[in-house]
């Protein structure tokens, strides 16, 4: 089961038509994203395996994961939104059984993103999973 910020966004998508409105859409969540501080952007909190600088900094409360996230590239930043969208607020056990390819599936990333953007998004995807098993 989806969170509701992330089930907001799935029903968004299924309203957009085509996928340029799709990206726009996903372009407009990373700009709506507060930026993550200038010293948090360091090699401990970046994601390898993306071709643009990403940078994710979990943060645990209450027993729930969530996550302070950056890029250089608008678009990431909206992958970056949309990730939040569906981990945060998560009980950290709970994490794990989150199926992120298909639930990333149901806004039809996969055929439109390229292979290097796709590959960062499962970068992105495992980085959060073992920062949550980790805690």
């Amino acid at each position: 089961m989806a969170t509701p910020a992330f089930e907001e966004i799935a029903e968004t998508f299924d309203f957009l038509d085509d996928w340029e409105d799709r990206y726009r859409h996903v372009i407009e969540l990373g700009k709506a994203m507060p930026a993550m501080a200038p010293e948090l952007q360091v090699p401990a909190t970046k994601v390898e395996g993306c071709a643009s600088q990403v940078w994710i900094m979990p943060r645990i409360e209450d027993g729930r994961f969530d996550f302070e996230g950056d890029s250089d590239a608008l678009i990431v930043r909206g992958l970056i939104a949309i990730l939040h969208a569906l981990y945060a607020g998560v009980p950290v056990a709970r994490i794990a059984a989150i199926d992120a390819p298909q639930e990333l599936g149901r806004l039809g990333l996969q055929d439109h993103l390229s292979a290097q953007r796709s590959n960062g998004l499962r970068a992105m995807v495992e980085r959060i999973r073992l920062l949550a098993a980790s805690a």
